[in-house]
């Protein structure tokens, strides 16, 4: 039987995106601060004000994109599939409706299906960062689900 999957690396050296909702840019910037000595050993990108935004406070390197509702969710669901991001902290707001909630739908989506790390609050956040995982390389199962549709 024909295997529908395949383990890809995950390098020591993490591409983390950081992103954030207006209502939880604060919080992701102090988690941030907080967090600090960890981040600055990874490879940080992020969306648009988040990205600025944590460039002012911390002083961490950090790619910035488009903003979220300038299709920056967009921008980062395609580097997960380019294989540039594996690793995701989103501080969404669960109770203010986005103009562009497709695309965070999309975004989540992506993640999903690539077997991408995604923190969607703080104490996941906290979970991910601080797991002996997060220091060393990772062998991510990619699951092809192309291969499992043709066999339904």
């Amino acid at each position: 039987m024909e295997k529908d999957f395949e383990f890809i690396t995950m390098p020591k050296e993490k591409n983390i995106a950081l992103i954030a909702h207006d209502n939880r840019k604060k919080d992701l910037i102090n988690w941030a601060k907080n967090n600090i000595n960890k981040l600055k050993d990874h490879r940080l990108c992020g969306t648009g004000t988040t990205a600025k935004r944590l460039i002012e406070t911390t002083n961490l390197k950090v790619v910035a994109y488009k903003s979220g509702p300038l299709g920056g969710d967009q921008q980062i669901g395609a580097r997960i599939v380019e294989g540039e991001i594996n690793f995701i902290i989103f501080f969404w707001d669960p109770l203010a409706s986005q103009p562009h909630d497709p695309d965070v739908k999309a975004l989540l989506r992506i993640a999903v299906l690539y077997n991408i790390p995604i923190a969607t609050n703080e104490a996941t956040a906290d979970f991910l960062l601080t797991s002996p995982l997060i220091e060393r390389e990772y062998e991510r199962k990619m699951i092809d689900y192309s291969k499992r549709v043709m066999k339904n």
